[in-house]
């Protein structure tokens, strides 16, 4: 069985490297906060102290950081990946960077032997506790191969999208729709509510239609009990709307409305409501339009 090692254990990183050592795969994982690695050990697990640590123990190294910089440090880095490089070994990222570090950091492993694997998610806290992540493979078929009896661990749909870089362009443009689905929501709930109209009966009309989609499924229920609270944050939200521009604007690609969205995005942070949910960008149109679509009717 393959041994798998598993760097950064946030609000996603943590609950698929639970489910990957559930699945029997020997592991050991490394984190910059402790808190998350012992109770991961106390399961079962072994910590490691560096990146290259954990790549001279395992068979495939797993990374889930914030940020381009924090996956380019632990790849290569001091004491990253690449000191522990040896014919064979895998990287699967399932950061979301930018697509052209992606292919970077592929290069520089490749020259050491290493496959690489950019190969980011989707599906929330939610997906990462229930293994259900979407997940979008860059790189090589044959490290895929490998690495899919791990993947169908943690995701129900595993896509090899194409060559090195693929997987983070599949996930730049899930982040268009996202960011647009959670806009699109927001008005549409503050919108039916400041025209006198229960938002709640809004959705229920509504989204058995052709208004039908994923944020419209699972966000309402929480949004209306008050609950904002992060199954994906807002500020990573930005980040990520961030990763999209910088990669449009390298191929010329105009995504006027994905500017706008990302500008929402941007005032969530300005008002110290980037920890919540991306699904609470609907706060920042309730500021706007001056009504909460939890609070009384207008009229």
């Amino acid at each position: 069985m393959l041994k798998v090692g598993y760097i950064g254990l946030g609000l996603m990183g943590k609950s698929i490297a639970r489910n990957i050592l559930k699945a029997g795969f020997p592991l050991v994982v490394h984190n910059r906060s402790r808190a998350a690695v012992d109770e991961l050990v106390a399961e079962g697990a072994r910590s490691a102290n560096s990146p290259k640590e954990v790549a001279a123990q395992v068979d495939v190294v797993f990374t889930n950081l914030p940020d381009s910089p924090d996956v380019e440090k632990v790849a290569l880095g001091e004491n990253g990946i690449i000191e522990s490089a040896r014919k064979g070994l895998i990287l699967v990222d399932n950061s979301t960077i930018k697509p052209a570090s992606a292919r970077m950091i592929a290069e520089k492993l490749k020259e050491k032997g290493v496959f690489s694997l950019d190969a980011p998610v989707s599906g929330g806290d939610i997906g990462a506790k229930n293994a259900t992540l979407t997940i979008m493979v860059g790189g090589e078929a044959e490290a895929l191969e490998k690495v899919m009896p791990i993947f169908q661990a943690i995701g129900k749909t595993i896509t090899h999208v194409g060559d090195a870089g693929a997987g983070q362009v599949a996930k730049a443009a899930n982040q268009i729709m996202v960011a647009a689905q959670m806009v699109a929501m927001g008005e549409l709930l503050v919108f039916s509510k400041k025209a006198g109209v229960d938002p709640r009966k809004v959705v229920e009309a509504i989204k058995a239609g052709a208004a039908q989609c994923w944020a419209l499924d699972i966000k309402p229920p929480r949004l209306f009990e008050g609950n904002r609270k992060p199954g994906f944050k807002a500020y990573m939200q930005l980040k990520d709307m961030k990763i999209v521009l910088d990669t449009a604007k390298e191929y010329d690609v105009p995504i006027s409305a994905t500017e706008e969205n990302t500008k929402l995005y941007q005032q969530m942070i300005n008002i110290g409501m980037g920890e919540l949910d991306n699904s609470a960008v609907v706060g920042v149109i309730e500021k706007l339009a001056g009504v909460e679509i939890v609070g009384r009717l207008e009229g």
